[in-house]
């Protein structure tokens, strides 16, 4: 390790056996990351923390070994470090990036790389996306990221090349406002959660497209069958299993990847390392989360302190208080506790699917741990989870039994053959028009209740495509599958609030409705049915207000990410809710979101669950005067 207090640089990492044996414990490489003078440092056993401050920076994107199971692996690394070293930026400055790839020759992870400034509004070629803003940093290159930040708060960077944000390359972004934040607190740590996996990710990409469920290990047994059938009636409980088996879907299925193959992290360190955050009795502690998982939605709660939300996805919302929060891959959440009463508090993230979780620690001091919760019970996915029991909300199994199936097992897709086709070409070719298009709503709820959701004609008979929602809604207020009536105070997006009014204020001149599309087990991704490579660009024009509307064909989770422009997602009414820069949209949902197309270029546009971006869920938005 370097005598350097800012941490290794990238040449001088000598990782011996004893770093290794301390990894499987304490996480790879660098862990802990407390901010600011006044902050403490944060589990000074596990490693130095690695912050950079400042408008000049170095970065050298390399391989170093690490080892978070008792297995030395090769991750992708910045400076030597996962996370990545935290970057601390302050508003209204102009920063300087200079970022070089040395990767080794023949490395598994490929001879380009990149690096993407989630959330962070700047120019097109600084957006850091190989083949769509600039070409990528080849090995023994160095590209000089230039561009003056223009907001402030909680963010983070990573690889937008092939698979190297699974393998490593991922870390924290803060940036320090010119006013003063709206709400107090003593000491300001940053909570980065992610998820590794040993497996070359390009492997995992290959089992995944060959055998999507290799992770769910939780089928229904006959034990379940019994029970279900004494609760509601043997009928009931057949024609359950029958419409799930024509669907060739499972209910467990929650997650592609799960702990079956991840270990989680909690800023670079497994549960195993208690990643520790310090407090004195009375203080106000702000704890900046981060998703920076490639795969994982994580549920976090803190048992015995309430936490109060006072930032989402970098940005200011009126304060709300809650014992539990869901975070979607890419989203970010800030919140106050005021530790007191005890030593110590668990900092508890489970995944999902239920299948494992990772934790750390708020203590007083150095090597307390408080008790750590059990893992909630595993959830199952029901119809109405994925849009199906919404238009009585009542459909019994023998309505849905009648619905029509498209190729590939699905019974959900009611009618395809009688619905308008006409119809659902005009509006698939209003989705990439430039010129406005008119809408088949008058706001963001589009009527929810007005009828059967329609689809795009590229949808139909298409093999990619094996599910449809029929009844989808916004379930803004929703906490989502799991989360449910657990007896705990959970966020839902409907609590979220900026605390400034719309900042266009003009109403939308057109809607685009994109579908999420999937195939679950072919594992191809796409929106309205096509992948990446077979559609062109979303062409908006410079300056211009429009809405988007996403409605999720699915039964996954996929939280969407638009490059270089705001979110503004809406209420059901259509009103400005909250502003974002990755909106998660769980099974059978629709939501809305406005959009002010300021920055010209072309944006990448996809889902954040890595392997799905990969598989097909992308886009092009190409801004153009």
């Amino acid at each position: 390790m370097s005598s350097d207090p800012r941490g290794p640089r990238a040449g001088d990492f000598q990782p011996a056996r004893r770093r290794f044996v301390q990894g499987i414990a304490a996480g790879g490489t660098v862990a802990g990351l407390g901010l600011g003078s006044g902050a403490a440092r944060a589990l000074q056993s596990a490693g130095r923390q690695q912050v950079l401050t400042g408008t000049e920076f170095d970065l050298v994107i390399g391989e170093s070994p690490a080892n978070f199971t008792g297995r030395t692996r090769r991750a992708v690394t910045v400076n030597g470090s996962i996370p990545a070293p935290l970057l601390r930026w302050r508003e209204g400055t102009t920063v300087n990036l200079r970022v070089s790839n040395a990767l080794p020759a023949g490395s598994i992870h490929g001879h380009q790389t990149s690096i993407h400034w989630h959330g962070i509004l700047l120019p097109a070629n600084m957006d850091g996306v190989p083949g769509l803003s600039f070409a990528g940093i080849h090995r023994g290159e160095t590209y000089h990221y230039r561009f003056t930040v223009k907001q402030a708060g909680t963010y983070w960077y990573h690889s937008h090349s092939a698979f190297q944000e699974q393998a490593g390359l991922y870390g924290p972004l803060v940036i320090d406002p010119i006013e003063p934040a709206p709400f107090a607190f003593d000491r300001d740590y940053v909570v980065m959660l992610s998820d590794w996996t040993d497996l070359d990710p390009s492997a995992l990409f290959s089992r995944l497209k060959k055998m999507s469920m290799y992770d769910n290990h939780y089928q229904r047994t006959v034990g379940d069958f019994l029970r279900d059938a004494q609760r509601d009636g043997l009928a009931a409980t057949v024609e359950d299993r029958k419409m799930w088996g024509r669907m060739r879907m499972s209910p467990t299925d929650l997650s592609d990847v799960n702990a079956n193959t991840y270990t989680y992290l909690m800023n670079g360190t497994t549960s195993l390392g208690n990643w520790t955050g310090l407090f004195r009795t009375g203080e106000k502690i702000r704890l900046r989360f981060i998703n920076g998982s490639s795969m994982t939605h994580f549920d976090v709660r803190i048992p015995g302190l309430k936490m109060t939300v006072v930032c989402a996805d970098g940005l200011y919302v009126h304060p709300v208080t809650v014992d539990e929060f869901r975070i979607a891959a890419a989203e970010t959440y800030d919140v106050i506790v005021e530790p007191s009463g005890q030593d110590a508090f668990t900092i508890f993230a489970q995944d999902l699917g239920r299948t494992g979780y990772v934790s750390g620690t708020l203590a007083v001091r150095e090597g307390l741990r408080a008790p750590v919760p059990a893992v909630d019970p595993r959830p199952l996915l029901t119809m109405a989870d994925m849009g199906h029991g919404g238009m009585a909300h009542g459909s019994s199994a023998h309505d849905m039994s009648s619905m029509k199936g498209m190729e590939g097992g699905c019974g959900a897709s009611m009618g395809m053959g009688e619905m308008d086709h006409g119809a659902h070409a005009a509006q698939a070719a209003a989705s990439t028009a430039s010129a406005p298009a008119p809408s088949n709503s008058s706001h963001a709820g589009h009527d929810m209740g007005a009828g059967m959701q329609q689809h795009p004609a590229s949808e139909t008979g298409n093999p990619l495509v094996d599910m449809q929602t029929m009844a989808p809604t916004a379930r803004l207020d929703d906490p989502g599958i799991g989360l449910r009536d657990n007896g705990r105070t959970v966020l839902s997006y409907s609590m979220l609030r900026s605390t400034f009014e719309d900042p266009d204020g003009r109403d939308p001149g057109r809607d685009i409705e994109l579908h999420l599309t999937g195939h679950m087990e072919r594992f191809a991704w796409g929106f309205n049915g096509q992948k990446f490579s077979e559609v062109q660009p979303l062409r908006l024009n410079y300056g211009e207000r429009l809405r988007i509307v996403l409605v999720n064909d699915t039964m996954m989770t996929h939280p969407i990410h638009l490059h270089g422009m705001w979110s503004d997602l809406e209420d059901e009414q259509g009103n400005f809710l909250v502003r974002k820069h990755t909106i998660d949209m769980p099974p059978g949902s629709r939501r809305s979101y406005r959009v002010r197309a300021d920055a010209l270029g072309s944006w990448a546009y996809h889902c954040h669950l890595l392997y799905h971006m990969e598989a097909g869920m992308m886009r092009t938005v190409r801004v153009e005067e």
